[in-house]
């Protein structure tokens, strides 16, 4: 049969455009003994693709030139010569940016019957989510009452970020670039919301929206982000370092926070984390945000797009902002 996949064509210097990226037909061979057809229904686009479309050692193997971008994805079983898995099984796999792939079952995890939304679980019930909930409470260890600052508040992470931190019992603030955005981030619960591009000066901001100080700061941006959550954290504050994408397409190294002395003065913790170290803990992220968007106390922010051939068009949207909570790409719909 016959598929579409979408493979990076070059390699991006700065901002990636649809250049970089090509959508090409292939040919799967017929199904082999213990082999299974998926057609994917939803695929994810993140920012840490962008650093996979660097040739560097990381900690995730960079893309390959020519070869079929990968990312999260939920698809169903369409045919199998499988025994653990039947037709019409929904699954999640790292085997996106495609329509179709055959599998030996390896790296395939069957979707929960929730009754929730498959897409859920790219989104809310899946990586960003889990992200939000282990930065939150392994690596910052949230308490109630504290004080968190979250930049790129209405973003997958952020978004989750700011509900989960409101209900275990946090004063939330929130950085976001729009006006949308902010009446969002305010339906949401968040208590006091900054958009930044209409401010004059971000430190000045953050400093009137948390005139008590910051006890965590969650940290999606970088540069001035930074910069000025390190001026108002309170003493033995914690910084869960999650991703730093005002920095992911700089052509050149960017200068780093000047008061970097306040780590020491203000006796912080910083910690940078990847959330695939701690998947460990799903099963209790899952059990808890799963009880939470059954009793309504949690909602998900989606946008979607419709295609394959919009994919590259989805992942180069969310260095601009055109997304509010989660991108996701719908296929064959």
């Amino acid at each position: 049969m016959q598929t579409q996949v979408v493979t990076l064509k070059q390699r991006p210097q700065g901002l990636p455009n649809s250049e970089h990226f090509e959508l090409q037909s292939q040919s799967l061979p017929e199904l082999a003994d213990g082999q299974l057809l998926v057609k994917n229904l939803w695929m994810s686009v993140d920012p840490y693709m962008r650093g996979r479309m660097i040739d560097r050692k990381s900690y995730i193997a960079p893309f390959a030139i020519g070869e079929a971008l990968e990312g999260g994805a939920i698809g169903e079983v369409i045919a199998s010569n499988h025994s653990d898995f039947a037709v019409g099984d929904k699954v999640s796999s790292m085997l996106g940016w495609r329509n179709h792939f055959i599998s030996d079952g390896e790296g395939l995890t069957k979707v929960p019957e929730t009754g929730l939304p498959l897409q859920y679980f790219l989104g809310i019930m899946g990586m960003p989510g889990m992200t939000a909930w282990v930065g939150l409470n392994k690596i910052a260890e949230l308490k109630a009452g504290d004080t968190v600052f979250v930049s790129a508040a209405s973003g997958a992470v952020g978004s989750a970020v700011c509900q989960i931190a409101k209900l275990q019992g946090a004063t939330v603030i929130g950085s976001t670039g729009s006006a949308d955005k902010v009446e969002l981030l305010k339906s949401l619960g968040v208590d006091k919301v900054i958009n930044y591009k209409q401010v004059e000066d971000l430190n000045v901001a953050l400093g009137e929206a948390a005139p008590n100080g910051i006890d965590v700061y969650f940290e999606n941006v970088g540069g001035e982000h930074l910069e000025a959550a390190l001026n108002h954290m309170n003493d033995y504050g914690r910084i869960a370092l999650c991703g730093m994408i005002a920095h992911y397409n700089a052509m050149e190294p960017q200068a780093g926070p000047t008061n970097l002395a306040n780590l020491i003065i203000k006796k912080l913790k910083i910690e940078g984390f990847i959330v695939f170290d701690h998947w460990q803990h799903y099963g209790e992220f899952a059990a808890q945000m799963g009880q939470w968007l059954a009793e309504g106390k949690v909602k998900s922010e989606e946008t979607v797009y419709q295609g394959l051939e919009n994919a590259a068009e989805a992942f180069i949207g969310l260095f601009s902002g055109k997304n509010t909570g989660k991108m996701l790409v719908q296929l064959n719909p």
